[in-house]
């Protein structure tokens, strides 16, 4: 399985500036590869570099370096060439497509540049690196991390590894391939339900509230509101910085809300049952009052940008480190159908946070109640899809 460790360089100044000096040169060199790339009606790979290795070599870089300017050109034209398929940018003729089809792709002068291990070196025991610039190798540049991301690099680390430079800070991100760990048969399902109010309630009880997440949002929602008005270039630099302080707390909380369901599941010898994702922004609805913010604006806003899918995701990879069970059962009618009875009405939901059912009287937290009907899903999923122990007919 393979997961992503990011490091933190701690260059001296002299090594900053070589390292800022490297990804401007090297990504200004990537757009005019991806200029001749676009005129020539982007070839393959092999053609494209016969048109633009000379000149790159000409220009003072190394091999390695133009090899990888090349590659990384050509992979984000195969990119864009599945988005546009995938139709991720819109239908054809939109601002967005035309904009996206008719002119070359460009790289920002901080955008990632892979390194493979001709051109970086990783001492440990040091925690130092040695790295190609286009100045010449610089030696014993100093990095920090957790030891949990030491001990991943030094036993797993496999492949290239990217530099990226944000707000002045340059970071390596290293893919390392660790082992699953085997997976046990599990004694039950947890049920997770995903939501926005809630933003993951369990069948086990812990409920992973969205009042706090919510408030910090819609405060960086006014102000993002307030920086767009001003329109200043301060205010726009700002904007960017709070966008990435935005996604990396989101982040951190999808991570937190992960490990618990994980750690939850693997301390029970227990699966975990979660929903199919696909349609969940139309099944997600934003009723009034929810946490008195209107459906439009903030409220729209709050539905649509949260990343349902990265939480899965990262209870997914989790699991499967710690060998629990996951599976996705079909979401239908999971908010509606009594966990006690199976009484199936839309009006047993009589509010977002209520739970009625109409024909047992059972009353419940709603997403409580779907989690136990995702659990109980979970459970069958899991059983019609193990292998048979019934004995072979003779």
């Amino acid at each position: 399985m393979k997961i992503v460790v990011q490091v933190k360089l701690m260059p001296e100044a002299e090594q900053a500036a070589a390292l800022s000096v490297t990804l401007h040169t090297v990504n200004e060199a990537a757009n005019w590869v991806s200029a001749v790339a676009f005129e020539r009606g982007v070839p393959r790979e092999y053609e494209l570099r016969r048109h633009t290795y000379g000149e790159l070599r000409a220009r003072g870089l190394g091999a390695q370096a133009a090899q990888h300017i090349i590659k990384k050109t050509r992979d984000a034209y195969t990119t864009l060439k599945a988005n546009i398929k995938a139709q991720n940018l819109e239908k054809p003729g939109s601002k967005r497509r035309v904009k996206a089809e008719t002119k070359p792709i460009t790289f920002r002068r901080e955008a990632a540049q892979p390194y493979d291990d001709r051109c970086l070196s990783w001492q440990y025991d040091a925690q130092t690196v040695s790295i190609w610039t286009t100045a010449g190798r610089i030696k014993n540049v100093r990095f920090a991390c957790s030891p949990d991301a030491l001990k991943a690099l030094r036993e797993h680390r496999q492949g290239e590894s990217d530099l990226i430079e944000r707000d002045g800070v340059f970071y390596l991100i290293a893919t390392c391939d660790v082992p699953e760990a085997e997976q046990y048969e599990p004694d039950h399902f947890i049920g997770v339900d995903l939501g926005i109010a809630n933003i993951a309630t369990t069948s086990t009880g812990h409920k992973a509230a969205g009042r706090g997440l919510n408030r910090h949002r819609k405060r960086q929602f006014d102000l993002r509101k307030k920086l767009q008005a001003k329109g200043t270039k301060s205010a726009k630099r700002l904007l960017k910085k709070r966008n990435r302080r935005e996604q990396r707390h989101a982040a951190n909380t999808n991570h937190i809300i992960a490990k618990t369901i994980v750690t939850e599941a693997e301390r029970t010898s227990a699966g975990i049952s979660l929903e199919e994702l696909k349609g969940i922004r139309q099944r997600v609805r934003l009723r009034k009052p929810w946490g008195h913010l209107p459906a439009e604006g903030w409220g729209r806003v709050a539905l649509h940008s949260w990343a349902f899918a990265r939480l899965a995701d990262f209870i997914v990879y989790k699991a499967r480190r710690a060998g629990v069970p996951v599976v996705f059962v079909d979401p239908a009618y999971t908010s509606q159908q009594c966990c006690e009875c199976g009484h199936i009405d839309k009006k047993n939901r009589p509010s977002q946070a209520l739970f009625t059912c109409r024909n047992c009287g059972v009353v419940a937290h709603a997403d409580r109640n779907a989690s136990h009907n995702i659990a109980r899903k979970g459970e069958a999923v899991w059983t019609a899809g193990r292998e048979s122990r019934v004995p072979a007919t003779p």
